[in-house]
């Protein structure tokens, strides 16, 4: 669930700090990249090196004195998720608040990435009523709570406001990623696949598309809760939440797409479609003794364009191949209309067609790009979705 998944853990300042080296362990032990970010506080009760050693970065403990002129953003966008354990109860008070005072503060402000907030404190804070307002502003935020536990707490006192263990801090991270129904209630429309243009009964104009990173979308899209409609040119996988539509051309592509759009919320159209086609075909084999015959294309419909020309249409994501550098896809994002753009590089290795990883690029629409790190397609899909879900908004 969380290999190769990107995880920013905020520590802040309370004697239940020394679990943050646990649930660092815990996170990495299951694939995780994770970088911290510290309060000054913090570094009372557990020291940066430990939690650069397990993790492998130093943590971000200011918003000063280094190369980067803005930590916060950075980190922030690199995240698929933020955990803050442990969560005191100044620490709730300024994210409740917008009070971006600190590095960790202002890291959570900043991201629009799920967010899981671990408070722990005296029993005392923890039931008063302005912490207790903090916490349902929080959780209106969308924000997950893990609520602290009954047990021995600092001092020598008991009652409630024990972190919780990290193995539970943990498994609400898994489910917050995307781990059960999150997209339940949603319609999403996937295409995949490259087009085959006929030129007789036996050859066609193609590509060399598999379709895999497609329908690692939809069946991520299945997995979640999602109800999902799946146009495909290839094999496609075996979910009883998808329905699926077998297609070939760029004609039957798009009119399958624009038949089904109108219904979804989300389309994630990732087919290789072909940009040309043969302006007529035969039906009989063009054999060698016949001389070499000149063909004559002409454009197939632009099925991304078509959807994005939709009033209203579903939350749109395009796909775009490239080959060497992906800088043509800023246009083509703001060129098409999309809510989204996943570039590649399919010249690269690894990242090219048919193969099981891929290299991609988030691109917005304002043309900020993010490049993301070579994955697994499945990790690819599912980070991709939780993505979805923040610039979307996780409800129906």
């Amino acid at each position: 669930m969380l290999a190769g998944r990107r995880i920013v853990l905020g520590v802040s300042g309370g004697v239940a700090a020394y679990k943050s080296a646990y649930l660092a362990r815990r996170l990495t032990e299951r694939g995780a990249a994770v970088r911290v970010v510290m309060t000054a506080s913090a570094e009372e009760f557990i020291g940066p090196q430990t939690l650069a050693a397990i993790t492998g970065e130093p943590p971000l403990r200011s918003l000063f004195s280094q190369p980067d002129v803005s930590p916060h953003t950075t980190l922030a966008r690199w995240a698929d998720l933020i955990v803050v354990a442990p969560a005191t109860a100044a620490t709730l008070a300024r994210l409740a608040n917008g009070l971006s005072e600190d590095a960790l503060s202002a890291t959570v402000i900043t991201a629009t990435c799920p967010v899981v907030v671990a408070p722990a404190m005296h029993t005392e804070m923890w039931e008063h009523p302005a912490t207790q307002s903090n916490v349902a502003t929080l959780s209106g935020f969308g924000y997950h709570i893990v609520a602290p536990e009954a047990g021995a707490l600092a001092g020598g006192d008991v009652g409630v406001g024990r972190l919780a263990e990290p193995e539970d801090i943990v498994a609400v991270v898994e489910d917050a990623l995307g781990g059960r129904d999150v997209l339940r209630g949603w319609t999403v429309l996937v295409n995949a696949g490259g087009t085959r243009e006929p030129i007789d009964p036996v050859r066609y104009i193609g590509n060399r598309s598999s379709g895999k990173m497609g329908h690692a979308i939809a069946q991520r899209a299945a997995e979640l809760g999602a109800t999902v409609v799946l146009v495909t040119t290839a094999d496609p996988p075996d979910h009883p939440q998808i329905e699926v539509i077998v297609v070939e051309t760029a004609a039957e592509m798009a009119e399958a797409v624009w038949a089904r759009a109108p219904d979804a919320d989300v389309a994630v159209l990732a087919a290789a479609v072909a940009d040309f086609r043969p302006s007529s075909d035969t039906d009989h084999k063009i054999r060698r003794a016949e001389g070499l015959p000149e063909l004559e294309l002409e454009a197939t419909p632009d099925v991304l364009a078509g959807v994005a020309a939709m009033d209203p249409r579903p939350f749109l994501v395009g796909f775009a191949a490239e080959v060497g550098s992906v800088d043509e896809a800023v246009h083509k994002a703001q060129r098409k209309g999309v809510d989204l753009l996943v570039a590649n590089d399919v010249a690269r290795s690894g990242s090219g067609f048919g193969t099981d990883t891929n290299e991609v690029t988030l691109v917005f629409p304002d043309g900020t790009m993010e490049p993301w790190e070579l994955a697994d397609k499945m990790v690819v899909a599912d980070r991709l979705w939780s993505r979805i879900r923040a610039l979307r908004g996780g409800d129906h």
